[in-house]
């Protein structure tokens, strides 16, 4: 600790001549002139290391007791400065950037989010943003609290958040509130009846009458589960039979055979580039885009334009608030040209696959799918054919009329 303030300091090491070189000695330890590293040359001669700021005492001491002062190296900060005591333009810059770090880094450079899953990153930072949290805002000025609370009251799908500063980074955690679950309808008159044609396979009737039997083939909009309930009466009783109305519940499930068609041009229009290209460079500093080379203004009727951005990151992993931006835009002229009409086929059976997958839910399967294609006029159709297992119950309101006896 001793030999790094002496560095802040500074050294200076001297070599002292005289007579009594040791009468010199005895004023120094007499003055508190602090050396060290004292080594004798020879009987008139000694090398020590004393402080910068006592040179000019042991100077003086010297004079009384008729020596000479060599001054013959010197280390510390003072010296390492006194190199740049010529170079204003160093020094400018140095004072500059010091101004820099104590002033910028009271500044918000980056604004991070954790803590959500569903809700989007993108949506917090964009009402955080209205509310003033966005790169560049002084950070002392933040009410980080009521900010929060604010944006709160906006954002629904949360049930906390804090706005915590670091620096220049605000980190922003949030919770996600849980949805209270969706509370099952029991008022009204319901049937459950089929949305598709099929071949019922298994019934489980939760409220309600089942009307249909398993192995029995259904079309689309027959009701399989009543919502109408009827009470028998009492054996040799000569009670009426009664009969209400409920919300038919249940799950049915069926053999379907469903058949599926899509179709796409056997002639698209590609582009033929023509070489021409133009470029236009900005840079974007805290969300203000600067223009710094080229020109949007495009005459050519059809044309890509392409978009390059190069964000600034610091060592360690941090985003920081400045991109690099690249426009490219490349003049084509459009042509007709035949489609593969092996990767168009391709391209429809994934989309008939995906639309049957919607069509018969998470929880249905597919038995067996068969796919035929052919040409019809300037169209390439496929068509889908498929054998599933599924869910064909649907929800629907009945007629409220209710038979005086059956």
């Amino acid at each position: 600790m001793r030999h790094l303030m002496n560095l802040i300091r500074g050294m200076v090491c001297v070599r002292l001549t005289g007579l009594f070189p040791e009468r010199l000695i005895n004023l120094c330890a007499q003055e508190g002139v602090d050396f060290w590293a004292m080594e004798w040359l020879d009987e008139h001669t000694v090398r020590l290391t004393t402080r910068r700021y006592t040179l000019k005492r042991l100077e003086e001491l010297a004079r009384r007791a008729g020596c000479q002062v060599e001054r013959e190296s010197s280390r510390g900060l003072p010296d390492f400065l006194s190199r740049f005591r010529t170079r204003y333009a160093f020094l400018v810059g140095l004072a500059f950037a010091l101004c820099a770090v104590s002033v910028l880094s009271r500044f918000v450079l980056v604004v991070e989010v954790t803590g959500n899953q569903k809700v989007p990153t993108a949506v917090i930072l964009s009402q955080l943003r209205r509310l003033g949290v966005r790169p560049g805002v002084y950070g002392p000025g933040l009410n980080c609290k009521q900010l929060a609370q604010e944006a709160l009251l906006e954002l629904k799908d949360l049930s906390w958040m804090a706005i915590n500063l670091h620096g220049t980074r605000a980190e922003v955690i949030v919770r996600e509130a849980v949805k209270a679950p969706e509370r099952i309808d029991e008022t009204g008159f319901y049937n459950i009846v089929a949305q598709t044609d099929g071949l019922i396979l298994h019934i489980e009737p939760e409220q309600g009458d089942a009307v249909v039997q398993e192995g029995q083939t259904v079309a689309k909009g027959d009701v399989l589960i009543s919502g109408t309930v009827i009470m028998e009466p009492i054996q040799y009783s000569d009670m009426p039979t009664l009969q209400y109305h409920t919300h038919a519940r249940g799950r049915v499930w069926a053999r379907t055979w469903r058949t599926l068609t899509a179709a796409i041009p056997i002639q698209a229009a590609v582009k033929d580039y023509t070489g021409a290209e133009r470029s236009v460079w900005s840079v974007n500093i805290f969300g203000k885009r600067i223009k710094i080379f080229g020109n949007t203004g495009i005459t050519w009727s059809m044309y890509d334009k392409m978009t390059t951005v190069r964000q600034a990151v610091l060592p360690g992993g941090g985003i920081l608030p400045l991109t690099l931006q690249r426009e490219t835009f490349r003049e084509y002229q459009p042509r007709a040209a035949e489609v593969d009409r092996e990767a168009a086929r391709g391209l429809l059976e994934e989309q008939l696959q995906k639309q049957l997958g919607d069509l018969i839910g998470e929880n249905g399967e597919v038995e067996d799918v068969q796919f035929s294609a052919r040409i019809a006029g300037e169209q390439l159709e496929v068509t889908l054919t498929a054998q599933c297992l599924e869910e064909i119950g649907q929800e629907m309101p009945g007629e409220e009329e209710i038979p005086e006896n059956l």
